[in-house]
């Protein structure tokens, strides 16, 4: 790709997709869900939310947080259906071209954790495999080849993601059923009832609502750099047919397969007292069964990493050393910094890490939804995104608004963690709103807001692309799916019109 000489706003992989890359499904972003929701972590919820109240009332709960941030990544998602943006280019517009980097990496940091997380439980399903096979006992090792793999597979691209997604996410499901009936005779022989069972713990349904709303929180605001990938009834401005191919994964995929999980964990809880079915199936089983549930371990993990974590972690890093870091070698630096942030150590300290980082990324998005749909009511200047001197330069790079915002609410968010997550997104998006319109918007115009609210601002509404052309200023406006010969300028940028 050819590149602006000294922008440090431009790699490949992190220009706006076009209506040419945009080739998931709504059956492929689908199983891309259900793919990275089976994972053990949602066990643990269930069998927590079951130890303090009825299976029924657990299950309710659960299913309306899963629910819930369904709906958040809904409003984040058509940022990239719309723009063909990245979470961490679009970040540039409420917090600036520099100030972006902060909330970005942040959520690259954290993502890159979670890959460190979910590949560690895979290792220890491998070793379990090798160590029954052959008895040969060496988690270090089979981390190190199971990284690689799924380091390759995400560096791949996102077809590659969503081509495995595909063949694991049947499989899961079928092991998960098997695994619940497994279970629920575990639960009959002792003479329990899941539904009558009542544990001894004393938990708030609102701490365990907010536990599992926040289990999503990161993904909840850098969806856009999956959704981008998505297709797109282009040339309508209704919500609902523009993102048609999420409704499913997001509303049906994202809460009713967490949910599952949940719910087998919990019966784990029931049968044994303990929520990991993986331990207790470990516990009691030999041959085939114990090999086919570390399987699913081990595919589970993959999944869930490739586009829940590597993605969003690769995309945050090209965006901070851009030109001089391409998306492989983002991935690759997600991989060594989950590795060395010894994940062991995050597992077992887990609440106390979604809550922290759940608290703070609630902020984001409450600044972004207030940004993208009342600040700027979805239309963006997006060849200046990618300038250094554009209007998202503000004061030398960074939005006070959005740090403000950003600090405050997030420590407002900190300071009553039960109810983390409302508060920081609330709070997150009234501060920055009085902000920008009492203060930032006087000083530094955004031309998408001076336009009063033009059309050209948007994209798959009008049935448009953005293209970098590889010259300077060189974004062109190219309606979708049609030749065009005539060029004009548009605010200092190449468009073709018919």
């Amino acid at each position: 790709m050819a590149n602006e000489k000294g922008n440090h706003l431009l790699e490949k992989s992190i220009l706006p997709v076009g209506s040419n890359g945009k080739t998931m499904g709504m059956i492929g972003y689908f199983m891309l869900w259900v793919g990275m929701v089976v994972m053990i972590v949602a066990y643990q919820f269930g069998g927590d939310a079951v130890s303090s109240y009825p299976l029924l009332t657990s299950i309710i709960v659960i299913f309306a947080a899963y629910l819930a941030i369904g709906f958040i990544m809904l409003l984040s998602a058509d940022i990239g259906t719309e723009h063909g943006l990245s979470f961490a280019v679009f970040l540039r517009a409420p917090f600036g071209i520099i100030g972006t980097h902060f909330p970005v990496v942040s959520r690259g940091v954290v993502a890159a954790c979670w890959f460190g997380i979910q590949t560690y439980l895979g290792a220890l399903a491998l070793n379990g495999i090798f160590q029954y096979l052959v008895g040969y006992d060496n988690w270090i090792l089979w981390y190190t080849l199971f990284a690689i793999v799924q380091l390759v597979n995400t560096a791949l691209g996102i077809k590659a993601v969503e081509t495995f997604a595909n063949l694991a996410a049947p499989i899961l499901i079928a092991i998960s059923v098997w695994m619940y009936f497994y279970l629920d005779g575990m639960v009959v022989e002792q003479g329990e009832n899941i539904w009558t069972f009542v544990g001894g713990q004393d938990a708030s349904l609102l701490a365990i609502f907010m536990a599992n709303l926040t289990l999503w929180a990161a993904l909840a605001i850098d969806i856009p750099n999956i959704s981008r990938y998505l297709k797109v009834k282009t040339g309508t401005k209704s919500f609902g047919s523009r993102n048609r191919n999420i409704f499913l994964a997001q509303l049906v995929a994202l809460p009713v397969v967490s949910t599952l999980m949940a719910f087998i964990g919990a019966i784990a809880y029931i049968a044994t007292g303990d929520w990991n079915p993986i331990t207790i199936i470990q516990n009691n089983e030999t041959g085939f069964s114990l090999i086919v549930l570390l399987a699913l371990v081990t595919i589970a993990q993959w999944s869930t990493n490739n586009a829940a974590n590597l993605i969003p972690a690769a995309l945050a890093f090209v965006n901070a050393a851009a030109p001089h870091l391409s998306y492989k070698m983002g991935v690759v630096l997600a991989g060594i910094i989950g590795s060395l942030s010894m994940p062991w150590f995050i597992l077992d300290n887990l609440y106390v890490f979604l809550g922290y980082f759940g608290a703070t990324l609630s902020a984001i998005a409450g600044i972004m939804f207030c940004d993208y749909y009342l600040i700027r009511k979805r239309r963006l200047n997006v060849p200046d995104l990618y300038k250094v001197n554009g209007q998202f330069r503000y004061a030398k790079g960074f939005n006070p608004a959005g740090f403000i915002a950003w600090v405050v609410s997030g420590a407002l968010a900190i300071l009553f963690m039960e109810y983390s997550y409302i508060i920081g997104i609330a709070s997150g998006a009234i501060l920055y709103y009085a902000l920008m319109t009492g203060w930032i918007l006087k000083k530094y115009p955004q031309q998408e807001i001076e336009s009063n609210f033009d059309d050209n601002y948007l994209a798959a509404s009008v049935n448009i692309d953005w293209t970098y052309s590889g010259k300077k200023d060189g974004f062109v406006r190219t309606p979708v799916k049609t030749i065009y010969k005539e060029e004009q300028v548009f605010d200092g940028v190449q468009v073709n019109t018919e």
